[in-house]
């Protein structure tokens, strides 16, 4: 987890410094900044991996060359195996993105595989900056005259640069010659195995296999830091895969995995996290919350997720609380996105009939993830200091869960939501959580009805009738109108209708 702002063009540097400053909460761990030609850079940085050494910008081979940048590179060993270990200056594995910048330019980009944005900048006037494919690691950009602007949030930008902030678009780079340079097409369309499958048929045992395999990887790769690791354990068979895999991995290493879970009194996800915790053996960490508590929330919640939209507001909630609870005991948390739109997971999503429409509709949500649910874990968790991790969007997992065939993802009598993933993990947890029907973070937690009319009945049919139409499409209800101005306060002069990604509540 960082902070990054970064300029190509005529820049003050006190502006940078004061947004560098706004982004203090993403990188407690240290600052830097730098001129670079014509060009600047800095960072707010959380020390993961080497953060003796880690400290950011970054200098390649040479000290004219230097990146700043936020995410995490996996295969940064291999890079360094392939370029020489001698080139390198430190362990950190952005050093890797560098590096192999130099050696072969913005291909380089396409070659990494992990979670990233990042910018890297020359003495000599070269300047590229890119995003992962699927944006797990937010980037947003402005254009002013001879000057673009790029941070990692939008409320690091001054007033004045706000209504030309837009969303970097994942999966691409930009330098000033070439403009925006598309990168590989991800996710893929049409799964390998789509032909000559069918609903009912039953998957041979090497899929639910190389499931359980590719997941546990996944996670093993997250737990490989310096840094203490936890679980955000809503309960739901998501989080509590990823405790169970996490959990027997902290295990071999002879320690204790830390979960941490929240709830009003009585909610079924606390019920299920303490379920799970006790099965896994996990240290558990739980808070209880009134709606008071939650209501009182809002505003603060809305300012950290930057979005008004109510499906992210009702589960950031309980997410920036268990977030809280968790930044004195650990550093990276794992958290379960991502699996409801592998495995169709969402109400929705049975509404299809056919295996085609369904892929496609997964597809469709996962290209927006970036300003949806990746916000909202990136922003809450970034909020309190954490680097979130999600397995279940390891580039691994998705190629393999989007390329099994999308009849097997409809639902049935038999066949469950996320039948697939939960068969691929009988045993490792409870039947009782593992074959728990879906519920959001928002309503397991007990947050939807108590926000949606709590703060529905502080906007009048009048006042929404006139002041709806203020987006396109219009806001659709009292509750989300009640965000919006929220919103705007606390974020004057950003272009809503540009940046904010809105949904229907599944």
């Amino acid at each position: 987890m960082s902070g990054i702002v970064a300029a190509h063009g005529p820049f003050d540097p006190e502006t940078g410094k004061r947004m560098l400053d706004r982004l203090s909460h993403r990188g407690p761990d240290g600052v830097g900044f730098r001129q670079c030609g014509p060009s600047w850079l800095g960072n707010r940085y959380l020390a993961i991996v080497d953060p003796a050494h880690g400290g950011q910008p970054l200098s390649g081979s040479t000290e004219d060359i230097w990146l700043v940048g936020d995410g995490e590179i996996y295969n940064h060993q291999r890079i360094r195996a392939r370029l020489g270990a001698d080139r390198f200056h430190t362990g950190s594995d952005l050093e890797a993105a560098v590096q192999l910048y130099e050696e072969i330019g913005v291909a380089a980009f396409e070659k990494l595989w992990g979670t990233f944005a990042l910018v890297i900048a020359s003495e000599d006037g070269r300047f590229v900056a890119a995003r992962d494919p699927l944006g797990l690691a937010p980037l947003y950009w402005a254009r002013q005259g001879q000057t673009v602007l790029f941070a990692s949030e939008m409320k690091a930008f001054d007033e004045q640069w706000r209504p030309s902030v837009e969303p970097f678009p994942p999966g691409h780079a930009w330098t000033p010659e070439a403009g925006l340079i598309p990168g590989p097409v991800f996710p893929s369309g049409a799964p390998v195995l789509l032909k000559s499958r069918t609903p009912e048929e039953d998957p041979p045992t090497w899929v639910f296999d190389a499931l359980r395999e590719t997941l546990v990887r996944a996670v093993e790769r997250s737990m490989q830091v310096d840094v203490p690791v936890g679980v955000l354990l809503s309960g739901g068979v998501d989080s509590s895969i990823v405790t169970a895999i996490a959990s027997r991995i902290a295990g071999k290493k002879g320690k204790t995995l830390k979960t941490f879970a929240v709830g009003m009194a009585g909610s079924a996800d606390l019920a299920a996290a303490r379920v799970v915790a006790e099965h896994c053996g996990t240290e558990h960490h739980e808070h209880v919350y009134t709606a008071e508590d939650a209501i009182d929330l809002v505003p603060q919640v809305i300012a950290e997720l930057e979005s008004f939209d109510p499906t992210l507001v009702h589960s950031a909630v309980p997410n920036h609380l268990v977030s809280r609870l968790a930044q004195d005991h650990i550093k990276i948390v794992l958290v379960g996105e991502g699996a409801d739109e592998l495995f169709a997971g969402y109400s929705h999503y049975g509404e299809h009939s056919s295996g085609e429409a369904l892929h496609q509709d997964l597809l469709d949500t996962i290209e927006g993830l970036h300003i949806g649910g990746l916000q909202r874990v990136d922003r809450v968790a970034g909020a309190h200091g954490l680097e979130p991790r999600l397995p279940f969007l390891d580039l691994d997992m998705v190629e393999l869960a989007l390329a099994l065939p999308p009849a097997w993802k409809l639902t049935s009598l038999e066949r469950p939501a996320k039948w697939l993933l939960r068969r691929a993990f009988d045993g490792w947890i409870p039947d009782e959580v593992l074959w728990r029907p879906k519920e959001q973070f928002g309503q397991g937690t007990g947050m939807n009805d108590v926000l949606r009319g709590h703060f529905g009945a502080t906007i009048s049919d009048e006042e929404l009738a006139r002041e709806s139409g203020v987006l396109d499409p219009p806001l659709r209800t009292g509750e989300e109108l009640a965000y919006y101005r929220m919103f705007t306060a606390a974020l004057p002069g950003v272009n809503a209708q540009k940046t904010v990604g809105r949904f229907v509540e599944a």
